[in-house]
Order: C-alpha cells, then sequence, then structure tokens
C-alpha cells in the first residue's frame, strides 16, 4: 500500500510540475498596453526599419492573434479592455474634459482579480477618469503610478501620481514605468500572492520625445518600410525608435520572470490601444487612429501562457479588446459573475484547444457618431460600404452590389447593436466629485475646467493644458463639481505669475460660500519639452511649465452639486495667472475640526 502510494505521489508531482505546464499556484499577469502604435510597428508584422526581438518572442513562445480589434482612440479602448463591455455602455465619450472617465457602476479587469486575492498595480497610463472614485485606486488597482490624462506633455522627469500623490519622475517615462513595474512584480513574488500587473506604456504617443540611445539609432535611417505619401518621415523615426524602447522595456520585464523562475505560471498580454499615430508603414491595412477602418482598430496582440498555450498557436478568428477580461479570467479559473450585459467572450478554447468549432462573430467599434462592423471575412465601414478584407485589406472595392444580402444582414445587425448599447449617447451630464475621505485632496486640472470671457486653453487639445490670458475681471475659470461630504475645504492654486502682475486679488465661490486671497507670487518660467521634442509638436499639443502651489483659502462647503468660479476682483497689472489646476482638499466634516 506505501508503495502504491508513493507511486500516485509521484505521478501527482510529474502532472504538477513537469515542465511548468500545470497549475500549482494561480498564474500570474503581465498585461502590456501600448499608446498609438500600430498594427506595422514590429519586426513580426514586416516592418524592417526596426527590431522588435522581446514583443516577437511572445508571438512565437504564445498565441498571435491575428485579427484583433480595438477602438480608433485611447480611452474607449482601455473601457473595453477593462469592463468586457462596449465602450458606449460604459459612459465613455471623449477622450478628455470629464469624456473618458468610465462609468462607477462598472466592475474592472482589477476589481475581479482582486476579490480573487490577486494583488493589484497599474503602471502607466489610465486615462479613465482622475477625481476619487474615477481614479485607479478605485478601481480595483491598489498600486497606481502613472498618469491619469490622456497624454502628458513631457516624458523626461515628468510629474506623476503614485498613489493619489503628486511625484517627480525619474528619467524617461516608460524606463520609470517598467522599473516601477518591476518593483511590484518582485515584491508580490515574494509575498506568495498571485499578481496582476498592467503596465500601460506613454509610447510611441507624441509628444515625439525618447532618449538619445534610440534616436541616435534612427535620426539618419533610410526607411524601407514605408507609409502613405503624407509620412513624416522625422516623426516615423522617433515612433519606431520610441517602439524599439518599448521593447527592451518588455524585456526588462520578462527577464525578471524568469530570474524568479515564473515565466511559466504568467500569463503576458500584449496590445495597442489603437492604430499608428502616423501614415506610416502598417501592413495592406487602410486607416491609422482615429480612422474606423481596418488600420485604425486593428492591433496587435499577443498572449503567452506556457503553461496553456503551445508555442506558435495562431488565431484567425476575429477578436477584441472586449475579450481579454474574459478569456483571463476563464485561464485562471476565476468566478465571472457579471450582473450587465457581456460583449466579450473567453477565447481561451482557441488559444488552447486544437481548432475548436467556433461560431462566426461580428464585432462593432463605435466613435464620434459613426460606427464599423467587422466578420471574420468582411467589414461594413462607417458609410455602409462593404468589403472583402480577406481579398481586399486595403478596402478599395466596395462589393454592396454584389453581396447585398449580407450587406442587409450587416446593416441590420448593426441597427440592432446600436439598440441595445444606447447609440446615439445621450449629452455627459456628469459632474466631477470632489470631498471623498478616501482621497481628501481633489485635482480639478484645467483639462476638466471650462475657461469664460478671455481665458483660453495653452493648446487646442485639453489634456495636458493649462489656462492663459486670464486679465479681465469678467473673466473666469468654471469646473462643473459634485460635493460629497459637507465640510471644511482648503484650496490651492497651481499657478505662474510674472513680476508685474504680483498683487491681483481672486476669489473661489461655490453658490454662496467664498474665499478671496491675494495672489503675490512671482513665478514666471519659461515653457519646456520642445528642448526633447525629436519631430516638432503638432497643432493642438500644450508645452509645459512648472507651476507653483498657492494657498486661496477655506469653504465651508454643503453636500451639493454647483459651479465652482474662480475669478479676480483686482488686476493691477495686465494679467492674473495661467492656472495648471485647483486643489480641494477635505479637512473635516461638517461641524467638526
Amino acid at each position: 500500500m506505501k508503495r502504491l502510494f508513493l507511486g500516485l505521489l509521484f505521478l501527482v508531482q510529474l502532472v504538477v510540475f513537469s515542465h511548468g505546464k500545470c497549475l500549482a499556484t494561480p498564474p500570474n499577469i503581465v498585461l502590456f498596453l501600448a499608446d498609438d502604435q500600430g498594427w506595422g510597428d514590429l519586426g513580426i508584422h514586416g516592418n524592417t526599419n526596426l527590431k522588435t526581438p522581446r514583443i516577437d518572442s511572445l508571438a512565437k513562445e504564445g498565441a498571435a492573434l491575428e485579427n484583433f480589434f480595438v477602438c480608433p482612440v485611447c480611452s474607449p479602448t482601455r473601457a473595453e479592455l477593462l469592463t468586457g463591455r462596449y465602450h458606449a455602455r460604459c459612459g465613455v465619450r471623449d477622450v478628455s474634459l470629464g469624456g473618458e472617465r468610465l462609468n462607477l457602476d462598472e466592475r474592472t479587469m482589477a476589481d475581479i482579480f482582486r476579490a480573487a486575492g490577486y494583488r493589484t498595480g497599474l503602471f502607466g497610463k489610465w486615462h479613465n477618469g482622475t477625481q476619487w472614485p474615477y481614479h485607479p485606486l478605485a478601481r480595483g488597482f491598489e498600486e497606481f503610478y502613472g498618469y491619469t490624462s490622456g497624454h502628458w506633455g513631457t516624458y523626461f522627469d515628468a510629474p506623476m501620481d503614485h498613489n493619489g500623490k503628486t511625484v517627480r519622475g525619474n528619467g524617461y517615462m516608460t524606463d520609470d514605468l517598467t522599473t516601477h513595474a518591476i518593483g511590484f512584480i518582485t515584491e508580490k513574488h515574494k509575498s506568495k500572492s498571485p499578481f496582476f500587473c498592467m503596465v500601460s506604456f506613454n509610447t510611441p504617443h507624441s509628444p515625439m520625445q525618447v532618449p538619445d540611445a534610440y534616436w541616435n539609432r534612427f535620426e539618419k535611417k533610410e526607411l524601407i518600410q514605408k507609409g502613405s505619401k503624407l509620412e513624416d518621415p522625422r516623426f516615423t523615426r522617433a515612433a519606431l525608435a520610441m517602439v524599439e524602447n518599448i521593447d527592451d522595456n518588455v524585456g526588462r520585464i520578462l527577464d525578471v520572470l524568469n530570474t524568479l523562475k515564473i515565466e511559466n505560471n504568467t500569463i503576458v498580454v500584449y496590445l495597442s490601444d489603437n492604430g499608428p499615430n502616423g501614415d506610416r508603414f502598417n501592413g495592406p491595412w487602410k486607416g491609422r487612429k482615429g480612422s474606423l477602418d481596418e488600420g485604425g482598430i486593428r492591433s496587435p496582440c499577443f498572449v503567452r501562457f506556457p503553461a496553456k498555450i503551445p508555442p506558435g498557436k495562431r488565431i484567425p478568428q476575429v477578436v477584441g479588446a472586449i475579450d481579454i477580461l474574459p478569456t483571463l479570467a476563464r485561464l485562471c479559473d476565476i468566478p465571472h459573475n457579471p450582473q450587465k450585459p457581456m460583449d466579450g467572450v473567453s477565447i481561451s478554447p482557441l488559444l488552447s484547444g486544437n481548432n475548436p468549432a467556433w461560431p462566426q462573430r461580428i464585432l462593432f467599434t463605435h466613435w464620434a457618431g459613426k460606427t464599423s462592423v467587422r466578420t471574420d471575412t468582411y467589414r461594413l465601414d462607417p458609410t455602409q460600404n462593404l468589403y472583402d478584407i480577406t481579398l481586399d485589406p486595403g478596402q478599395k472595392r466596395d462589393i454592396t452590389l454584389q453581396n447585398s444580402a449580407t450587406h442587409q444582414e450587416l446593416i441590420e445587425a448593426l441597427d440592432s447593436w446600436k439598440k441595445q448599447v444606447g447609440i446615439p449617447m445621450t449629452k455627459d451630464d456628469r459632474p466631477f466629485p470632489v470631498g471623498y475621505r478616501e482621497m481628501p485632496n481633489t485635482t480639478l486640472p484645467a483639462r476638466d475646467g471650462r475657461p469664460k470671457g478671455g481665458v483660453v486653453r495653452s493648446a487646442p487639445a485639453p489634456n495636458d493644458s493649462f489656462f492663459a490670458n486670464w486679465s479681465r475681471k469678467t473673466d473666469a475659470i468654471t469646473w462643473d463639481v459634485e460635493i460629497a461630504n459637507a465640510g471644511q475645504y482648503e484650496a490651492t492654486l497651481f499657478m505662474t505669475q510674472k513680476k508685474e502682475d504680483a498683487g491681483a486679488r481672486v476669489e473661489l465661490s461655490l453658490g454662496d460660500q467664498k474665499c478671496e486671497t491675494v495672489l503675490n507670487r512671482p513665478h514666471d518660467p519659461p515653457l519646456r519639452g520642445m528642448e526633447n521634442d525629436r519631430s516638432p509638436r503638432r497643432a493642438g499639443e500644450s508645452y509645459v511649465k512648472d507651476f507653483v502651489a498657492v494657498p486661496l483659502g477655506r469653504l465651508s462647503l454643503e453636500k451639493c452639486r454647483g459651479l465652482l468660479q474662480l475669478r479676480a476682483l483686482e488686476i493691477p497689472g495686465t494679467g492674473v495667472a495661467d492656472v495648471k489646476s485647483l486643489e480641494l482638499r477635505f479637512l473635516s466634516t461638517k461641524g467638526t475640526e
């Protein structure tokens, strides 16, 4: 009997530990998300202008999702990735001005994995809300280092959010994010906890900044694979240099997984959030970032999991960002019982099975009032032209007349889908929340404010802008806010001011509650960022500068919704100040000190 028991024990150990093919502990997850990297920005997809061996290795050692689709811009893709639901269901209407926020009743991937005992960390760009409870720390992540905006104005020693507090980054942002992610992975491995680590890189999104070591490889490089006649070679070279930097940072994390001997029990996923942010090589596909055509929403996606996915696996079926959450939950055997309709499905049978039967699917992509439809064979574009993508990847021949039945079927499916998810979407009327005990400091950036009178943004794109040209008493800056808890609030303004404008007296008000102060802190640093740009900054993107914090006073606020307004009462000079943000700190519940 003893020999039989030992024999059975040996077999169990063999099954569990042999080659890491069976799971002794819950698998870890590393989810890489690049920003504005196109399908064609990888060596494995035929681009000979650059080398991406570490990212390519994920496809060779795991599965390549050959027809994987996201949204044409950042925030909707992130919402779909996090929830497994189309972004139109989740409240995401825009990429700024509050429209990028993920509805508070949505359950995120981080929520689900944290509830299952995983340690959760996000390193990089969030872009689904800034103030609590939209902040990453309120959406399932216990560790956050990055920024919540749509884009950032500088990538070197940049201001960063570390668990709700502003800190100064260390060096080039993509390298810095990776260093923090490695620290998280190492720490959680030592604690024997499974981890979900999302590494949301900021590149190759503009500004086109990259360290010298990478730029020197490309500054004078002849481009072999090219895009359209509109291609800006210098912009392309900068983008490719940034992608090679991403590749090295992916490699740093893969090396850590190997060093810790957890590579076999770690699921690694790599994708981008939309098509390329420039006219450069993107395979045979039509479209770039912002487009609902094939090239604007087709993304690389590779999944490596040695315990369950054979190397070199190819998945030809259409798959979307909405499928990542249910797939990871299934691969990790985590119960996922959504209380809302799920649009994504688990593709784990495709990843680990031998060509299982798979039903035909229809994927929908909506943005800016337009929608396109994709099946395994066809694309219905936003103008409702029909293309056979398998034969015509460049969408050059409309085949509607020859395929009227298919065309009508997809039109009907589209109409039905719009009704289900609520398109057209209603106007966004959500205020910006202030005064939560979980995060007493609430930042109200210029991005979320509205200028009045002569006040203007430093650039048309709101994300990393500041308010300028505040020079008249009739000017104002407002924020639509909702106070979550009645009590005392301390207000701080982040501003710059010319020496000749010192002494301006300003008022901050909400309803009948007001505080006044004199702005007497001359601080007029130059704009910066251009010194690190490898390609001229595109119209609409602001440069940055260093702002100082100036106390405005205290307000006693009731629980309410209203218009928080900043205006000038006296202007002794020619202007008042430039404003980056306003911070309200919740000090105490009303009636207590």
